[in-house]
């Protein structure tokens, strides 16, 4: 069995095993970033509530713990006495799951005291898709030639036409780009390396924002959209322009930093598009993931066969 840290010091045994676990996350499984990060939050909700119930170290929790921990996750109070959503029940329940089961793996605890621990079923939630006249008026809303315009019109149109999440457009270089046969390279979650065809709107407004602005700009830095000091655009404040936009044309409350990807897919499967191509545009490692957009459609079809059928309602 391998040496355990000491035991002595309940807070530093705990936050020593979960500073373990997240560099195997990050090192060993090759999570991504922002997965990691997630990781990091809900195991520090779990730190939290082994504090205040005085288990001095999480190798000495046992499965009623557990229990009582989804329990105490359903009592607490956030800001303006807000409750977490079962989804985030669930996902919290996950990262304590893959902590005790690497802890026993590890030969850092004798058992896995997780192994029962079933994971609340959240409800499913469908992707919130923009209808095409919605996502043409959020595409025009950048106006203008300044740089930093001709920036965002290519941002929006290269996210909506690539499907592309934002840490993936903003992770994006010049060199991804296949201007002739209008084409990206992404890396996606896990690293993972996928080519994306973009339209020819997209390449329009690409064009100009490589030819006619981004020189102007341009640092050394290969990003492919640069901040306003000529640094590589952060996600968060490609979502904070995207969401100004989205203010600006009336749909803030609409949009989200999916919002133009989730409105790809459905746009496509709308199309007659098949499920296994739009699974490889999107880069998802199982279709069932995909599949989740097929019931946006059917959703749709629903309400306007509600809304326009004589025999619909009674």
């Amino acid at each position: 069995m391998a040496n355990r840290p000491a035991s002595a010091g309940g807070a530093s045994a705990t936050a020593a095993l979960t500073s373990r676990y997240i560099d195997h996350l990050r090192a060993e499984r090759g999570l991504a970033g922002n997965t990691v990060e997630a990781y990091r939050r809900d195991l520090t909700r779990y730190r939290a509530y082994l504090d205040e119930t005085g288990l001095a170290d999480p190798r000495e929790v046992a499965p009623d713990d557990l229990q009582a921990f989804v329990a105490w996750l359903r009592r607490a109070r956030l800001g303006e006495g807000k409750t977490y959503a079962e989804s985030s029940v669930a996902r919290m329940v996950v990262a304590v799951r893959g902590f005790h089961r690497f802890l026993a793996r590890e030969g850092l605890a004798d058992e896995d005291v997780s192994a029962d621990l079933a994971t609340p079923r959240a409800p499913r939630s469908l992707p919130k898709a923009l209808s095409v006249e919605d996502v043409e008026l959020l595409l025009a809303a950048p106006t203008g030639g300044e740089p930093l315009t001709l920036r965002d019109r290519a941002m929006l149109e290269v996210l909506y036409g690539a499907g592309l999440r934002i840490s993936e457009l903003t992770g994006l270089d010049v060199d991804d780009v296949d201007r002739v046969d209008r084409l990206v390279r992404v890396r996606g979650k896990g690293d993972k390396e996928r080519i994306v065809p973009y339209g020819e709107l997209a390449a329009t407004a690409l064009d100009a924002w490589l030819a006619q602005a981004r020189p102007g700009v341009a640092g050394r830095d290969p990003a492919l959209y640069l901040n306003a000091r000529g640094g590589r655009l952060t996600r968060q404040g490609a979502w904070k322009i995207i969401g100004g936009h989205a203010d600006r044309v009336g749909l803030g409350e609409r949009v989200s930093p999916h919002t133009l990807r989730h409105s790809f897919a459905t746009h496509l499967l709308d199309g007659g598009a098949d499920v296994r191509a739009v699974q490889e545009l999107l880069g998802h490692a199982s279709v069932t993931t995909t599949q989740i957009y097929t019931l946006v459609s059917r959703a749709a079809l629903r309400k306007v066969y509600e809304q326009a059928h004589p025999r619909a309602r009674r």
